[in-house]
């Protein structure tokens, strides 16, 4: 290696470490070392988006990076939803290639009519990085979810109606895409605030791109955002939130435990024709043990990447009920047919 690139090397080598020295930055990316050692994160790439949130974890990944000596991928996706959202994409890519992280931008292609702006923007940016992940087979993208977000998660779920699982699914470090299975978010910085990650940001790149979307109040987001603020003044904290969500979890856990039972109880599998038969037991537990077991039956009987909408599986398992014998439908790749009081489900050929 030349002198010039074995300089520029150390030089960069020694702007990472200089940081880490500072006491508030170290504690967090010991923290965050610990979450990527605990889940055996070996493969992964990260998203960034610009903002402070996701430069703080840039900075922590390559950090860990030089540590560990790996190669790690960062993606940034050009939405194409503002008009000014590919200069900001080579704006970030080219301000962090200054501190060697190197950036590819994935574009989608600008669309006409969006209904909904931000899923849109999540679901498309999600499927983008997904789809390179499984080309050079990492099982991990980092995201840079935070404690801020856990808890403007909660009430999002709340004011949509979701159930118990719902509500609580964001705390985990880990989940599953909903696209391909292959592929896990990890979220080590979920218990981190957002004052934090704004504190690495300004103490170590030092430049963001500010998102105009987050001011507006036609987006739920921000409403609910702004809602949280007018509580916490009216007394609602972190902490507080937190054991409320500790005890939903226990209630969650709960729940899984009957779930896994009425599975091992009252289903059987008949491996060499690869179908699933229920006795007449599984249908009559609590509506909530029959949802989640009957939902996780179909998905690992059909094999597809997403579950069934809860809506389809709730109409069908009241469909199973009424009818008494020999109504057969079909669901995410399965056919379920009832005989007698047993139900059959089989995969579609």
């Amino acid at each position: 290696m030349k002198k010039k690139n074995l300089s520029a090397k150390k030089k960069i080598h020694n702007f990472y470490s200089k940081k880490l020295k500072d006491p508030s930055i170290k504690r967090i990316y010991l923290n965050f070392k610990k979450k990527l050692l605990d889940n055996n994160t070996n493969n992964f790439c990260v998203a960034v988006s610009g903002g402070v949130d996701s430069l703080a974890l840039s900075f922590l990944a390559k950090c860990y990076s030089l540590e560990k000596n790996k190669k790690v991928y960062f993606f940034i996706v050009d939405h194409k939803i503002r008009n000014n959202s590919s200069s900001e994409a080579n704006f970030v890519k080219n301000e962090l290639k200054q501190f060697k992280v190197d950036c590819k931008i994935l574009t989608l292609k600008k669309q006409k009519k969006i209904s909904n702006l931000l899923t849109y923007a999540r679901d498309n940016r999600y499927s983008q990085i997904v789809n390179q992940s499984l080309k050079k087979k990492f099982d991990f993208i980092l995201t840079a979810h935070h404690e801020d977000d856990l808890l403007e998660n909660f009430f999002i779920r709340l004011l949509r109606g979701s159930g118990l699982k719902g509500l609580i699914s964001f705390k985990k470090i880990k989940s599953k895409v909903n696209i391909n299975h292959k592929v896990s978010i990890l979220r080590p910085l979920i218990d981190v605030p957002k004052k934090d990650l704004i504190y690495i940001s300004k103490k170590t790149f030092n430049f963001n791109v500010d998102d105009p979307s987050n001011y507006d109040d036609k987006f739920l987001r921000v409403k609910v955002r702004k809602l949280i603020s007018k509580l916490q003044k009216d007394g609602l904290t972190l902490k507080k939130f937190k054991t409320s969500l500790r005890n939903l979890s226990k209630s969650n856990d709960a729940i899984d435990y009957y779930v896994k039972k009425n599975i091992n109880d009252n289903s059987s599998y008949i491996k060499m024709t690869n179908k699933i038969i229920l006795n007449e037991n599984f249908l009559y537990q609590p509506d909530e043990i029959v949802f989640r077991s009957f939902s996780e039956l179909i998905h690992k009987t059909g094999k597809k990447n997403t579950f069934s909408r809860g809506s389809k599986i709730i109409n069908l398992i009241k469909h199973l009920k009424i009818r008494k014998n020999d109504t057969k439908k079909t669901l995410s790749g399965c056919i379920i047919q009832k005989i007698e009081k047993s139900v059959i489900i089989s995969p579609e050929k």
